[in-house]
């Protein structure tokens, strides 16, 4: 287990936690949460309704579509209106919300749903709806990688979000310092094979647009870099883009390598391809025959051990 002062700090809802929040006093209290992810992060639960004052038990809410735009009223009375109360909550949270480098949200929740939230227009609702709190995460804190529990079941965004908290957290300490042409130079060599995996057309744009640095644009340059990195990641990778980027990787390998190395590696990335094997598989390999022929850009990238390996994503995708 990671030591506490080395988790990374991530949002939750503090339902999700197993804190009896909820407005019938109970809680939605998540296993993989709880036994998995909290061995690496160091979660800061949030319950939205409770510390906008709303209390334990409490009405039930909804969205809404008003003649003021959607609103967050009681289910029962429709007169009960905490749309203001619940935004001017949020707005307090800013002096730990900035410290974050990821959040996980409570799915179809009123304040914290992510997406596909329920909105009512008279009995009958359409999932066009953002919770609260969830809008004004995203509003305000952009680049914040956000996801819902009910998502965090598909293999492949789970590994998503994971990723992005990951990158993010070592962007945000790598802006510790003065960013320079050559630091983002670097920084972009160790995340370029992981935006290549996501979207090739991106990944490639941002090293072009890193290639533009110098030291009069530099800053608007950086803010462009990572607003678009976190986009780029944001998609999720496919198995053709994980073929291409590990073929990519395969050719710094291509002077070294036996002929019969050369034919198992080959036939690993295919038959990854056809889904016959877990993308850990030719990982793996690779690994392995970079372990014993080393690599300079290989060796500082991260696409080969992007988060803990005992966290076993890339196990399951």
């Amino acid at each position: 287990m990671i030591d506490d002062q080395h988790k990374i700090k991530v949002g939750i809802s503090s339902c999700l936690l197993g804190n009896e929040v909820r407005y019938d006093g109970g809680h939605k209290s998540n296993d993989y949460i709880r036994k998995t992810l909290c061995q690496y992060f160091e979660f800061k639960p949030f319950c939205p309704e409770l510390e906008s004052g709303m209390g334990v038990p409490r009405p039930p809410i909804q969205l809404r579509h008003t003649e003021q735009g959607i609103r967050c009223v009681g289910i029962k009375d429709h007169k009960l209106d905490v749309t203001e109360q619940l935004q001017s909550c949020n707005h307090m949270q800013d002096h730990w919300l900035k410290d974050l480098y990821g959040y996980i949200l409570k799915k179809d929740s009123p304040s914290c749903g992510m997406e596909r939230v329920k909105v009512y227009r008279n009995e009958y609702p359409d999932r066009s709806g953002t919770g609260i709190f969830a809008q004004y995460l995203k509003d305000h804190y952009p680049l914040l990688p956000i996801e819902e529990e009910g998502r965090l079941g598909d293999a492949k965004l789970r590994e998503n979000f994971i990723q992005r908290v990951y990158v993010y957290y070592r962007w945000k300490q790598f802006s510790l310092e003065t960013v320079t042409p050559n630091r983002l130079q670097v920084f972009h060599s160790q995340h370029k094979l992981i935006a290549m995996s996501h979207e090739q057309n991106m990944a490639k744009s941002l090293g072009q647009l890193v290639a533009s640095a110098n030291k009069q644009n530099i800053g608007d340059v950086t803010q462009n870099y990572i607003l678009w990195l976190m986009r780029c990641l944001k998609i999720t990778a496919t198995r053709g883009n994980h073929v291409n980027t590990l073929q990519h990787i395969q050719g710094y390998l291509k002077k070294t390598l036996e002929t019969d190395d050369k034919a198992e590696l080959i036939e690993t990335i295919e038959r990854y391809r056809l889904g016959q094997l877990p993308l850990i598989v030719p990982i793996t390999l690779l690994r392995h025959h970079f372990r014993k022929q080393p690599d300079p850009f290989i060796d500082q990238s991260y696409y080969m051990n992007p988060y803990p390996q005992e966290l076993a994503v890339l196990n399951d995708i």
